[in-house]
């Protein structure tokens, strides 16, 4: 935030946080500076509305949710594998704002100076991200919260033809 970024991207998470002071202090601090914090969702196919997943938009000890956080999950192809959301992607009606591609995803990987092809949740959130920074930099009078909105009402809204979580599943996507 200090040296001028617009856009953080955060591909991790955990089912725990023992200093979530910290880290909300710091997702503060981002949206004090304008700063829009995306996050990938995590990809144990859990339904993060009801199991927790860290880091997260809600303040400790206020439910305040922040502004200036999207949370990412994994779309895979419903033509191809049934549900819109991939197999192993955390979803959420609430606690996930959106999905983006994650399969097959030309990356680095790890060891240095390697790419290759990566599925999950940590493809999604930097694609999203980029869409964000290429947002900010056309219409560089959008703030956080506006690039997010521009982001939240450009998504594809499926239809109740289209299976949005695996079967079995009582939640929407």
């Amino acid at each position: 935030v200090d040296n001028g970024a617009k856009i953080i991207n955060m591909s991790f998470g955990k089912s725990y946080s023992p200093e979530k002071h910290w880290v909300d202090d710091a997702l503060r601090y981002a949206e004090d500076k304008d700063v829009l914090v995306i996050h990938a969702a995590g990809n144990e196919s859990w339904d993060v509305d009801v199991r927790e997943n860290f880091p997260n938009p809600i303040l400790l000890n206020s439910q305040k949710k922040l502004n200036n956080f999207l949370t990412v999950g994994a779309n895979g192809d419903p033509r191809l594998t049934g549900p819109l959301a991939a197999e192993f992607s955390n979803y959420g009606q609430n606690n996930v704002d959106l999905f983006a591609p994650c399969v097959k995803i030309y990356s680095t990987l790890p060891g240095g100076n390697k790419y290759g092809k990566e599925n999950g949740t940590s493809m999604s959130a930097p694609v999203v991200s980029g869409v964000a920074a290429m947002i900010r930099g056309y219409f560089p009078e959008l703030n956080a919260q506006e690039v997010k909105q521009v982001l939240m009402q450009s998504v594809f809204t499926p239809d109740s033809t289209i299976e949005t979580v695996k079967p079995g599943s009582y939640d929407k996507v």
